[in-house]
């Protein structure tokens, strides 16, 4: 690599990670097209021996020359979208992981790898002496959207998030979360005795409540089977942040026909459409719950909303 072909872009991306990581991962040789046209962006978090990368790239990633370097860690390739290979066509070891699907291996050896332009993907660098054991030779890989991984996905997210907050206690909190659940991805099982993912499984249950708000079967039922735990489990998750799976369910829908309630007149949905809508028994449940929470039937919020000065 040289100054004449690395680009402002990639000298940028260069110094974040060094700042990130330090030696503990160090920053792959890329090709000299790759760095001359560098177009991706990167969001990098440390916990202790857990290193977390989002990689979005707009051009494509591609790396090159020797591989001289021994590694021991373990990686975890999460693609959300776009595709990343491993290897290259002379490794009998190629594989590509499509958008929607992840690859979690140890690494002993480094191998190149390459990205088609657009792709967005998660990287976690694991310590190999708590996985390797569990792995041996192994690759597990699945669907992104598995029980495991979106426990996994969600406390990422928490930690990229509350990691330049946290106290040493927290954060050594949330490197043990981190290692658990990588466990259970390797065990391709969630163990729903370890009370220390219950912040973990309680975010994952709300990222995919979220997601259904408006499906007239979601429950408690549904968000445990989807994420491979019990009810009781779930429900004993969310005791821990001080509520229930049902109350969040209910608080959402209030909040979102409330948003519903600030649009213009004429594109506003009827009283009765939002309670069919966000899924109440009935309009008169409706009014008397959003009237219980906010203090105001929908009625006199909305009209309130269309009187308030711009």
């Amino acid at each position: 690599m040289t100054e004449a072909v690395e680009s402002r872009a990639f000298a940028a991306f260069r110094r974040g990670w060094e700042a990130a990581f330090g030696a503990a991962v160090p920053l792959p040789t890329f090709s000299a097209e790759t760095i001359s046209d560098f177009r991706v962006r990167n969001r990098a978090t440390r916990v202790d021996d857990v290193a977390i990368a989002e990689l979005h790239g707009t051009s494509p990633i591609r790396t090159g020359g020797p591989l001289n370097t021994v590694e021991d860690m373990v990686r975890l390739y999460v693609i959300r979208r776009g595709a990343w290979t491993l290897g290259g066509p002379n490794d009998r070891g190629e594989r590509t992981i499509s958008a929607g699907q992840f690859l979690l291996k140890h690494v002993q050896r480094p191998s190149h790898f390459e990205t088609v332009p657009g792709t967005t993907a998660t990287v976690l660098v694991l310590p190999a002496a708590i996985l390797k054991p569990m792995l041996g030779n192994r690759i597990i890989a699945g669907p992104a959207d598995s029980a495991e991984l979106r426990l996994l996905t969600a406390h990422t997210n928490m930690v990229r998030l509350t990691m330049p907050d946290l106290t040493p206690a927290g954060a050594q909190a949330a490197h043990s979360t981190l290692i658990e659940l990588a466990k259970a991805v390797a065990r391709q099982r969630f163990d729903d005795a370890e009370p220390v993912l219950a912040p973990a499984l309680a975010q994952a249950a709300k990222d995919l409540a979220d997601s259904r708000l408006a499906d007239p079967e979601l429950s408690a039922a549904v968000l445990a089977r989807e994420l491979n735990v019990s009810v009781r489990t779930l429900q004993r998750a969310f005791t821990v942040a001080g509520e229930s799976v049902i109350s969040y369910i209910r608080e959402r829908r209030l909040e979102e026909a409330r948003l519903a309630l600030t649009a213009p007149p004429a594109g506003r949905l009827s009283i009765s459409e939002l309670a069919a809508h966000w899924q109440f028994a009935d309009s008169s449940h409706f009014i008397r719950t959003f009237k219980q929470r906010y203090g105001r039937t929908p009625t006199e919020y909305a009209r309130s909303m269309s009187s308030a000065p711009v």
